[in-house]
């Protein structure tokens, strides 16, 4: 007792008060002495009290005593459903409430029941509002004490349970189990509803709101429910504005440190979650998951008023708000309203002109990473969505989803002045403007306006002879892929438009439009100078060009000016001698398909034949 005596305890407690053979590691040698030692914080008197073993904290002597025992005794109750044994029988008649079911401890607020009095003791105070564990450090409070625990660790950095296999550290041995779980594949919870499987027991009992329609976690300024209370706090940031969570690379700010988190891999270049179908990978677990929905073919989100279905509940809200006319987020500079956050973000940028996403193979720069990488496949050809009906493809799923309507038939879109309907949103917005007389996108080259944002952007390639699609077969190049997809078709001799009532075909639907009017006689494109009427706006468009006298089609080699592009591509020929159209009968060529149409006229008038080559 006398070396007892003499220890120096002004930094270190030892606790002597036992038999050493009592604790024991596996039933191997007696532990030492330091597996029960403890440093004081020299700069709190709050003690800590940690086991050296699995480096869990306590806050007394008696609780981290009675936790060696699970390192140490013997676990002499087994479950006789799954094998697992417990120190305690009170810890495995609670376990086995697990595959009973029962939940025997009922909140009388809610009616919500839990396996043990613990848990309900711990619910009670989402209704109280109790947290009595609080945080000498920062003030913030908690409903139990290992969530406080799990706090104090955000202050000390500490994280001391490490994954073997990437080296990223927690600082909860649970987060790390679920963690080690990504590389695994281990997804050991079972609904039984959907058969669906998760990593954790957590996200199944989230997972199990969405097919009985719980939300148990109430907004107490505007009443609106959430099935998390994750969920809530983000929320509740809409009501307070706030954005506590700053990145330290470009300064943006999020509402929840989760989004901070994901945001960050946009800098590091980080994506750990891994598509095993494709390989493709992700920043983020929810993003992977809804990329396989793409391979799976899987839709589980569906519309309750038109019944579309969607590959995430994000995408379904806010395809709601094209029935509820709903936009909560509204622009601060010009008062413009959105369906969404992305979309506000987005559009602020066309106010500060920023385009932070550039394309390495051509320098070309854009709002949002969504169009970078849909762009970049004009430059790999890649189509990765496919019409399972006429096998078509296309370069964004958006444009498969407006594809698809024309089989379909389905025209969501409607416009609320005269009823007319429309397959995507930005032809019911181009349609409206028919209505409005309104163009807001001006060319600042020749002050010509436009109804949408994509013809402006098409047009200015005029100018700067930008002609991005280009033709496999020939080489030609084109300003837009509808102009190439139709030049195409002169090689293939594809006519997929059809006349109802001569039979005729045509390669574009507006040829086959122009020519249904010549049918029923129908100009409705009246020229206001001399009142000459059009069968389509083009030729109008092309035919005021008389009186305004403007020639905007000007050949490179000799300067002359043409009213329209066709007049400009025959011309060039007579600089090229290039004659594509060529006469079955005698082999004559010419520039044009109406001098060819002209010629042949000779041969079934029954003239003489002799034509010169």
């Amino acid at each position: 007792m006398e070396d007892v005596k003499n220890l120096d305890t002004s930094n270190t407690v030892v606790f002597i008060n036992i038999n050493p053979t009592t604790w024991t590691n596996s039933g191997e040698e007696p532990l030492p002495r330091e597996v029960f030692t403890k440093q004081r914080s020299e700069h709190s008197s709050n003690s800590e009290y940690r086991c050296e073993i699995c480096k869990k904290i306590f806050t007394s002597e008696s609780e981290v005593l009675r936790h060696k025992e699970i390192h140490n005794r013997e676990k002499p109750y087994h479950c006789d459903i799954c094998g697992k044994s417990f120190l305690y029988n009170c810890n495995l008649i609670s376990h086995k409430r697990i595959h009973t079911g029962e939940k025997p401890f009922h909140c009388e607020v809610c009616g919500k029941s839990f396996v043990q009095n613990s848990n309900l003791t711990i619910h009670k105070r989402i209704h109280t509002g109790e947290k009595p564990y609080s945080c000498d450090v920062c003030g913030k409070s908690f409903v139990n004490n290992s969530d406080l625990n799990r706090h104090k660790k955000i202050h000390t950095g500490e994280k001391p349970c490490h994954c073997e296999i990437c080296g990223k550290s927690f600082i909860t041995n649970t987060k790390l189990t679920t963690h080690i779980r990504i590389h695994t594949g281990e997804k050991r919870f079972h609904c039984d509803t959907c058969g669906k499987f998760f990593t954790q027991n957590s996200n199944l009992v989230i997972h199990k709101r969405r097919h009985t329609g719980e939300k148990p976690f109430h907004c107490d300024i505007c009443g609106k429910a959430y099935i998390t209370n994750g969920l809530l706090k983000t929320h509740k940031i809409v009501h307070t504005g706030e954005n506590p969570f700053h990145c330290d690379v470009c300064g943006k700010s999020f509402s929840v440190n989760s989004s901070l988190v994901v945001h960050k891999r946009i800098h590091t270049g980080e994506k750990p979650y891994r598509c095993e179908i494709c390989g493709k990978s992700f920043i983020s677990n929810s993003k992977l998951t809804i990329h396989i929905r793409s391979h799976t073919g899987e839709q589980p989100y569906s519309c309750e008023i038109c019944g579309e279905s969607f590959v995430s509940n994000s995408k379904l809200t806010i395809h709601i708000r094209s029935h509820t006319g709903e936009q909560p987020y509204c622009c601060e500079i010009c008062g413009k309203s959105f369906v969404n956050n992305c979309d506000l973000n987005r559009h602020r940028r066309i106010h500060t002109g920023e385009k932070p996403f550039h394309c390495e193979t051509c320098g070309k720069s854009f709002i949002d990473n969504s169009h970078l990488v849909v762009h970049k496949r004009i430059h790999t050809g890649e189509k990765p969505h496919h019409c399972e009906i006429c096998g078509k493809s296309f370069v964004s799923n958006s444009y498969l989803t407006s594809h698809k309507r024309i089989h379909t038939g389905e025209k969501p879109f409607h416009c609320e002045i005269c009823g007319k309907s429309f397959i995507t949103n930005g032809l019911l917005k181009a349609h409206r403007v028919i209505h409005t007389g309104e163009k807001p996108f001006h060319c600042e080259i020749c002050g010509k306006s436009f109804i949408t944002n994509g013809l402006l952007q098409t047009h200015k390639r005029i100018h700067t002879g930008e002609k991005p699609f280009h033709c496999e077969i020939c080489g030609k190049s084109f300003i837009t892929n509808g102009h190439l997809t139709t030049h195409k078709r002169t090689h293939t001799g594809e006519k997929p438009f059809y006349c109802e009532i001569c039979g005729q075909s045509f390669i574009t639907n507006s040829l086959l439009k122009t020519h249904k009017i010549r049918h029923s006689g129908e100009k409705p494109f009246h020229c206001d100078i001399c009142g000459k009427s059009f069968i389509a706006n083009g030729l109008l468009s092309i035919h005021k060009r008389i009186h305004t006298g403007e020639k905007p089609f000007q050949c490179e080699i000799c300067g002359k000016s043409f009213v329209n592009n066709a007049n400009l591509v025959i011309h060039i020929r007579t600089h090229t001698g290039e004659k594509p159209f060529h006469c079955e009968l005698c082999g004559k060529s010419f520039v044009c398909n109406d001098y060819l149409k002209r010629h042949r006229r000779i041969h079934s008038g029954g003239k003489s034949s002799n034509c010169e080559t």
